[in-house]
């Protein structure tokens, strides 16, 4: 088992957070929240991507790959007959 060697987080603080994120969404408008997530998941998957190895990005992408053929498979079959 591998342990952490980050202090944990107290609960407080992290409650007190959550409520200021809260109370900041209602401040911002739609395409400013917009905004920041769309910031956020550009960091996010240069991030994962990183962390993952080799091997386990080729199994995401193999998977990813194969959903989407099933899905093309699907949308060019011929209607059912009723």
């Amino acid at each position: 088992m591998v342990t952490s060697k980050r202090k944990p987080k107290n609960p407080h603080a992290v409650a007190l957070g959550k409520l200021g994120g809260k109370r900041r969404a209602e401040v911002l408008s739609a395409e400013q929240r917009r905004d920041i997530g769309v910031q956020g998941g550009l960091l996010g998957g240069r991030a994962r991507a990183e962390s993952l190895s080799k091997a386990r990005r080729s199994e995401i992408a193999k998977k990813a790959a194969e959903a989407r053929w099933a899905t093309k498979k699907k949308s060019e079959a011929p209607p059912a007959k009723e």
